[in-house]
């Protein structure tokens, strides 16, 4: 049983956490982008493709925790540094991405669909950024900061994960 639940939770977290690491890093230059050619369609329109997959893959990597849960307590590992440690940073990068990297991704691209709906660009880039919606490159690059934060807790996990330090089950 162990070998199967360790299979699953580690299948979820490169099936869910895979896809919203990357799409997350790319959704900061996708939107940069789609804010220096607001008459752009494909921009915007990627810009809402990688956001959809982030919501969507947020929501299925619930289940690595729940697998990993399961798979921890079946090991016997529930009360080793490591994976508390680790339980406390997938915690955290859970908090950041649906506190802070959803809600800012939201945000550029409700201020990009006004910019549209309101005519503005076409000017150069000072135009592109002078909507009422108030998104621009600032945004973008905060929402970066918190892209790679998110992305450096799933690594630190991962690799705690892997070389698993203090660990008596063996690496």
């Amino acid at each position: 049983m162990n070998k199967f639940l360790l299979a699953v939770h580690v299948l979820a977290a490169i099936v869910a956490v895979g896809p919203v690491t990357v799409a997350a890093s790319m959704f900061p230059p996708s939107a940069r982008k789609a804010l220096a050619e607001p008459g752009d369609a494909q921009a915007l329109s990627t810009v809402r493709v990688l956001h959809r997959i982030c919501r969507l893959y947020a929501t299925v990597g619930v289940a690595v925790p729940v697998f990993g849960f399961a798979t921890a307590k079946n090991m016997g590992v529930l009360g080793d540094t490591w994976l508390i440690v680790s339980i406390a940073l997938t915690a955290l990068a859970a908090v950041v991405l649906a506190a802070l990297v959803l809600p800012r991704q939201t945000a550029l691209m409700e201020g990009m669909e006004e910019s549209i709906e309101e005519g503005v660009g076409g000017g150069g880039q000072g135009a592109a950024y002078a909507g009422a919606s108030g998104v621009g490159p600032r945004d973008t690059a905060r929402l970066a900061m918190f892209t790679g934060l998110f992305n450096l807790l799933w690594a630190t996990v991962t690799i705690l994960m892997i070389v698993r330090p203090g660990s008596t089950t063996g690496a």
